[in-house]
């Protein structure tokens, strides 16, 4: 027998081994083996088998299996077939990205000896180990007043080998030694569970009456639930879930953002125990393959995770949620491939009949289009839950509130401090928005304006004010020294501008002092347990002013908060991207939505400098569908989606000269193919030199009146990129394939 084995290379290419005898039988279509590739035993995955093979040569023998499971499922692999073609991807890059490397069901956690006493007969069999062994009997003494079992590496300040000493104990019958697996803590990624009791209104009884009647199906069956912030839509998931365990089937629930994981994780622990696994990028690699494993074994029903989590390894699929759908933090633009875990989430609940809900208070255009166009079933919550009311909603025009107090740069309103005061004398929390981090976005000379940039990205450096250093928030460069004069011009007139966390944490300590503050962004949760560890201190009311970026705009229900105030509402809202209006308009509605989601009144402070913006303005207002209506008219007169489909072919290089030179070489050979098809470019990106490379970009717009299911433009970039690197002679530069981009920027 024979096996064809994909690798994880650039390359559309499988080799053909020799399957040894000892493993015919257990080797199928999607087994992961390691076999010699070139100098090294090298992981891949076996794509077909035959009974013969025309190569005369000698053949290497596959050298082993990477699990000791049978892991890969048809429909798991149905899935890796469709994205290596959909997004034109190796299918070993792709099976390494479903199922990564350094995750085996042959993991083994590690182990610890621990020693605890046996009963003495005999005084007298001490006394002599008293006098032949004191070493022994020292450590035996230890051993004995700890009264319970003991790990044998805290008797190391008695002995500099205690498990050599312990052993001699166990030889004259004193202790006993045994082994114990050191299974990882996950527990500090999630809340303790939160009970509540549910009592479900009538628009959450339809919607899970909805769910439930097409889970008894099992048929591919995709729910937009659009519910208002508050609305319970996480009692809705708990509820389908249980039906879906009942029907002894399994369940993702994928989340955009870490920061939502532990409390949704705490709900769920509530309803089902310990069969749910949590699964981020801030988990150990012991922890990582701790819980790979379970999965693969069965052990766990419910998979709570971010946007990776699509790919566990469970078995009979029943449902799978996606949380905040319409986030961007879903999407895998790097590496290869480059995936949206939504439209993989419906595409592998195609093949598993599973039920898939798309849900978001906030939808993406594409899903509002797809329920409109009645690719979705709709599932609508107008009502918060419990009776909570809308908050109250306060449009600050920055630049008018600054004429009349005659103060002009500050952060806050005199509205948002006088809000954020009541609050605090109320013994009410506060929820701060201000979506960037650090203490200055620019430094800046206040004499020739000169920007002090990153040396491998044309971006401004951030100064943080902690550890005074400069860092680019593309690349992580960073300077520890801070620039007092101008490389330019010498001039020490170095001006910090622009308003990041760190500068509104400093205010706020120096405005309320006594109000105790926390901060919450990529800079003070780089741990998953220190995140779980600031929401968890909010949410007991240890922290009455919680300020972050976007992580804390979205999922988070706290009871006791009831001001949200939005320092500065434009972040964002003027980048040359079709989307930006959409995110913003996104942001500030589900930030909106934290303030009083029980029955204390809430209220929001919205901060801007264009008032009169729709985004902002609508957003204001609460009011999605009329956004909505003005958002698909421009897309529409754009040629945006969801009126087409978008590809992107992204060039880079170290040489900026070589990479334009090849972008144009690439547009000249792509011209009139298809009616319907706009190319756009080749031009600089918005963010024109990331990590010491020059990136150029060429935009397709496949419009949907003549290209209704996108296959046009799939074949187009198909037959023109699937072998770039001897068609357009590349050389080092590099060409990315980006299906269904999320941002042109």
């Amino acid at each position: 027998m024979f096996a064809e084995v994909a690798f994880p290379i650039s390359g559309f290419l499988t080799f053909t081994y020799k399957i040894p005898k000892d493993l015919s039988q257990d080797i199928q279509i999607g087994s992961r083996v390691k076999a010699p590739f070139g100098s090294r035993n090298a992981q891949g995955i076996v794509t077909q088998l035959k009974s013969a093979s025309s190569f005369k040569g000698k053949m290497k023998e596959i050298s082993g299996m990477v699990d000791d499971l049978a892991i890969m499922t048809p429909e798991l692999w149905k899935l890796i077939q469709w994205m290596s073609q959909y997004y034109i991807t190796p299918l070993g890059q792709v099976a390494k990205t479903v199922l990564p490397n350094n995750l085996s069901t042959r993991y083994t956690p590690p182990k610890n000896w621990v020693v605890h006493p046996n009963p003495i007969a005999d005084d007298e069999d001490l006394e002599l180990v008293k006098k032949r062994a004191p070493k022994q009997y020292d450590v035996y003494q230890e051993i004995w007043r700890a009264e319970k079992p003991l790990k044998v590496s805290s008797l190391k300040d008695l002995a500099s080998n205690p498990l050599n000493v312990c052993r001699g104990l166990e030889k004259r019958g004193l202790v006993s030694l045994f082994e114990e697996s050191l299974l990882p803590d996950v527990t500090g990624f999630t809340f303790d569970p939160i009970h509540k009791k549910v009592d479900f209104n009538d628009h959450q009884k339809t919607a899970v009456d909805a769910i439930i009647k097409f889970l008894d199906s099992r048929k591919y069956s995709p729910f937009l639930l659009h519910g208002v912030t508050g609305s319970g839509k996480t009692e809705i998931y708990i509820e389908a879930v249980r039906h879906c365990l009942g029907q002894n089937r399994t369940a993702i629930i994928l989340l955009p953002e870490i920061s939502l994981t532990p409390q949704i994780a705490g709900r769920f622990r509530a309803v089902f125990g310990d069969t749910i696994a949590l699964w981020h990028s801030k988990l150990t690699q012991a922890q990582r393959s701790w819980t790979w494993k379970e999965i693969c074994k069965g052990s766990f029903k419910v998979v709570i995770g971010a946007r990776s989590a699509v790919f566990a390894p469970l078995k009979d699929l029943g449902l799978m949620v996606i949380d905040e759908e319409q986030e961007s933090s879903f999407r895998q633009d790097s590496p290869a491939p480059r995936y949206h875990a939504r439209d993989v989430a419906l595409m592998r609940a195609t093949y598993e009949g599973s039920a898939v809900v798309l849900s978001s208070a906030t939808p993406s255009l594409e899903s509002y289009y797809n329920y409109l166009h009645k690719k979705l079933t709709y599932l609508y919550l107008p009502e918060r839950f419990g009776g909570a009311k809308y908050p109250q909603v306060h449009l600050v025009d920055m630049l008018a509130d600054q004429d009349e107090s005659g103060k002009f740069g500050q952060i806050l309103s005199g509205l948002l401090q006088d809000k954020i005061e009541d609050r605090l004398n109320k013994k009410e929390q506060i929820i701060l928005l201000q979506n960037r981090r650090g203490y200055s976005p620019v430094v800046r000379c206040g004499d020739c304006g000169e920007i002090v940039m990153c040396p491998q990205c044309k971006v401004a450096l951030t100064f943080h004010r902690k550890g005074g250093k400069l860092v680019c928030h593309c690349c992580g460069h960073f300077e520890t020294k801070q620039r007092e004069t101008c490389v330019s011009c010498s001039s020490p007139n170095m001006k910090y501008s622009g308003t990041g966390t760190q500068r509104v944490e400093s205010l706020i300590e120096e405005t309320f002092p006594h109000a105790k503050l926390a901060r919450l962004d990529m800079d003070t949760a780089r741990t998953g347990s220190g995140l779980t560890s600031i929401l968890k201190a909010f949410s007991n009311g240890e922290i009455d002013i919680l300020l972050g970026t976007q992580m804390i705009a979205k999922g988070l229900d706290f009871p006791n908060a009831t001001l949200v105030g939005i320092i500065n509402a434009d972040l964002g809202l003027h980048l040359p991207d079709f989307r930006a209006g959409e995110r913003i308009f996104q942001l500030i509605y589900q930030a909106s939505g934290r303030a009083g989601r029980r029955t204390k009144p809430g209220e929001v402070v919205i901060q801007t400098y264009v008032p009169d913006n729709p985004v902002i303005k609508n957003a204001a207002k609460l009011d999605m569908k009329k956004y909505y209506n003005i958002a698909l008219s421009e897309r529409n007169e754009l040629k945006y989606p969801p009126f087409s489909w978008l590809a992107k072919i992204e060039i880079t290089g170290q040489n900026q000269t070589a990479v334009d030179s090849l972008s144009k070489r690439i547009f000249k050979s792509l011209q009139g193919k298809y009616k319907g098809l706009d190319i756009l470019g080749p031009a600089p990106c918005y963010l024109e030199k990331l990590r010491n490379q020059y990136r150029f970009q060429i935009v397709f717009k496949s419009l949907k009146t003549n290209d209704s299911n996108g296959q046009k433009l799939h074949k187009f970039i198909q037959n023109n990129f699937m072998d770039f690197q001897k068609k357009f002679r590349s050389g080092q530069n590099r060409i990315n394939i980006h299906f269904d981009p999320l941002s042109l920027i």
